[in-house]
């Protein structure tokens, strides 16, 4: 008889293992169920709010495979519309509610891939069921969304709650699609992810587009007339709105594994090895954002839910279960975004990041241009690193500047994984031209600028 993979959640990291899988197992060797309880598979849900603003104009561009893809190429039983309920590992099945149809289904596993994303985080203030509020994780929340700005009376006044990369993408859609917005962030600063002197700069790009930025404020409750939203109430008075984003981050979606048993880690992600593989459950895998990966530089463990690793990790996860062999390095945090065209990336450790895991180490701000000086169309640009005392090993990256900035992170990156020094950096052989380049790139600039400082504290 065929061995049986069930596979829970359709997106990016159950899809790539459930393919990979397949590609190394023939359809008469192994059977493949996926249960998906939304409407799509395999979606960037990073390009929503692109989506949102209009400039990526149809629903569809944003499915990489759709069902019947799945099925007809490679043979695996796609059941959307299906939420797995339960889990059993004495008994090897799972359970799943029909949603469309009604009634439950229990199908049974030799092999099981559990890859059910991230959850909103939603405080209490955001469960009700006041119309015009949106979390902003799938096409379904996004075709709600846009169903509301399209409806009548058009919205005119839009809050986003959340200064990550999700809330600073949407007010920047909304503001494209003419609302006016306030961005509302209970942090000294939006975009966390960068250290305060660079978010500063994201801040400032956020300002000259027309994004009111409310930061160090709690939001404490919603304001509603007719069922309908009015206002964000916060502690320092009402914001009025009639339509409200919540981008308050997410967390490992693990309460059938918890259920299950399956081991999870301080982080709130399930554990795995490099592999993929759930330790104290045979035959058992996972991937995605609701695990937990190992950070190369701190050497923690850390939840970075980013479509590149659950694609990384299910392809890891689906190459094993297909008899073969791969492991998951684990990551160094490299992200990118923009601020209509500042663009910001980052990479490794932030300084907050370094003093908790316990580094000495220095920082530096280096500013450059993304082009030649004398190049038209040459922009500023803002190089920060953070290098390890007394080595010189780089931790960390963050990048802010105008065309050309973001993936310049990439170098930083590549820089990173190799454990390379910033006196190593130095003799980096980067391309030069004066469109692309000044004769000294930017990050060459950075690195120079932290070697010499490493050298003023070795003499302190």
């Amino acid at each position: 008889m065929a061995e049986r993979l069930i596979v829970v959640g359709g997106d990016a990291a159950g899809m790539a293992a459930a393919s990979q899988a397949r590609r190394r197992r023939g359809r008469a060797d192994l059977e493949i169920v996926a249960f998906e309880r939304g409407h799509f598979t395999s979606y960037s849900a990073c390009g929503i709010p692109y989506w949102v603003s209009g400039l990526v104009p149809e629903r569809d561009q944003l499915i990489a495979r759709d069902p019947a893809t799945f099925r007809d190429r490679f043979d695996i039983d796609v059941r959307l519309r299906h939420e797995v309920v339960a889990v059993d590992l004495d008994r090897r099945e799972v359970v799943a509610r029909d949603l469309a149809g009604g009634g439950e289904v229990r199908e049974g596993f030799d092999s099981l891939v559990y890859a059910t994303g991230a959850v909103p985080v939603r405080p209490d203030w955001a469960r009700g069921d006041v119309a015009g509020v949106f979390g902003m994780q799938t096409l379904d929340d996004a075709t709600a969304l846009l169903d509301w700005l399209e409806g009548e009376p058009r919205p005119r006044h839009a809050v986003v709650v959340g200064g990550g990369y999700i809330g600073v993408e949407m007010a920047e859609a909304l503001i494209q699609r003419g609302l006016t917005v306030d961005l509302v962030e209970q942090a000294a600063q939006p975009m966390s992810t960068v250290d305060p002197d660079m978010a500063e700069l994201v801040a400032d790009a956020m300002r000259e587009i027309g994004i009111g930025i409310r930061t160090g404020r709690t939001v404490t409750g919603l304001a509603e007339r007719d069922g309908q939203i009015a206002a964000v109430v916060t502690d320092e008075g009402p914001i009025p709105a009639d339509v409200v984003v919540l981008g308050l981050g997410v967390r490992p979606n693990t309460v059938l594994a918890e259920a299950a048993g399956l081991p999870l880690g301080p982080t709130g992600g399930i554990r795995c090895d490099r592999r993929m593989r759930v330790p104290g459950a045979p035959g058992v895998w996972a991937a995605g954002d609701c695990v937990e990966t190992l950070h190369r530089v701190s050497g923690m463990p850390v939840h970075v839910p980013l479509g590149t690793h659950a694609n990384k990790q299910g392809r890891v996860a689906g190459i094993n279960i297909g008899g073969g062999y791969a492991t998951f390095p684990g990551v160094i945090g490299t992200a990118v975004t923009k601020v209509c065209d500042l663009e910001v990336g980052r990479t490794g450790l932030r300084e907050r990041d370094a003093t908790a895991a316990g580094f000495e180490f220095v920082a530096v701000l280096a500013e450059s241009t993304n082009r030649a000086g004398y190049y038209p169309g040459a922009r500023p640009m803002t190089v920060k690193l953070i290098a390890e005392r007394p080595s010189g090993r780089l931790l960390g990256a963050q990048i802010v500047g105008w065309s050309e900035a973001a993936k310049r992170i990439d170098t930083l990156a590549v820089a990173l994984w190799s454990g390379m020094t910033v006196d190593e950096m130095t003799a980096l052989d980067l391309g030069y031209a004066p469109p692309y380049a000044p004769v000294w790139d930017p990050v060459l600039i950075a690195a120079r600028k932290a070697v010499d400082a490493l050298a003023a504290a070795d003499r302190r």
